[in-house]
């Protein structure tokens, strides 16, 4: 029980800003391309109590991670903040632009991923100090968090991000062909992932993604 709490503590911080700044990302280059809905909501904020899904934000990692804990293993560990609107058609060149707006959730968390990555450095590089444990221990998990984060919101399915922007890059038949799978994506990725298939598609891309930034940063942890 006490790794469980200890475990909860350390995850926290890393699961609620990658999933709020994941949101509040969209809004701000939503703005920025034309569209001002996300601003007008008030949800172009570093406030995660803006962002925050009782459900998605909170229940569902918690009860992930504790689940993973008590079962010994791992497994994948995310979640969502309540979706910013964006009013594609508000967008100067809506086809065009829908790329950057869904490409700068997962962008958002590559960076804090990176972020994540200097707090391990920091902490690596004064070891005595009382706060060095907790530093790499938040680092590991922000790391591990924002780049399930990347990688799952890069899968080309709609209403995912990777789904927006294959939507964007496809000819336009194509791409309203495809945009029409949108009501069903959560029930094709809950299969997926219900099945495993998901775990198979992502966690090799997740591992090499993460070995990337450790070569990065020079961590051996």
């Amino acid at each position: 029980m006490d790794s469980i709490i200890q475990g909860i503590t350390i995850y926290a911080l890393p699961v609620i800003f990658a999933i709020t700044l994941h949101e509040a990302a969209h809004g701000y280059v939503a703005k920025h391309f034309g569209d001002l809905t996300a601003e007008m909501a008030g949800r172009i904020s570093l406030n995660p109590i803006r962002h925050i899904d009782p459900v998605g934000t909170i229940l569902v990692p918690l009860t992930m991670f504790v689940a993973s804990k008590l079962m010994m293993g791992g497994g994948f560990l995310f979640g969502w903040a309540k979706p910013v609107p964006v009013n594609f058609s508000q967008l100067r060149r809506p086809k065009r632009d829908m790329l950057w707006v869904a490409a700068a959730g997962p962008g958002a968390n590559l960076l804090m991923a990176f972020f994540w990555a200097a707090v391990i450095k920091l902490g690596l590089a004064f070891p005595e100090s009382t706060y060095a444990k907790p530093l790499i221990l938040m680092g590991i998990a922000g790391i591990e968090i924002n780049v399930i984060l990347m990688v799952l919101n890069l899968l080309p399915l709609p209403p995912l991000d990777g789904g927006r922007i294959a939507v964007s890059l496809l000819p336009n038949r194509l791409a309203w062909k495809f945009a029409q799978i949108e009501p069903y994506g959560f029930i094709i990725l809950l299969t997926l992932l219900i099945s495993g298939a998901l775990g198979v598609v992502l966690w090799p891309l997740i591992k090499f993604t993460k070995q990337m930034i450790v070569m990065l940063f020079g961590l051996y942890v």
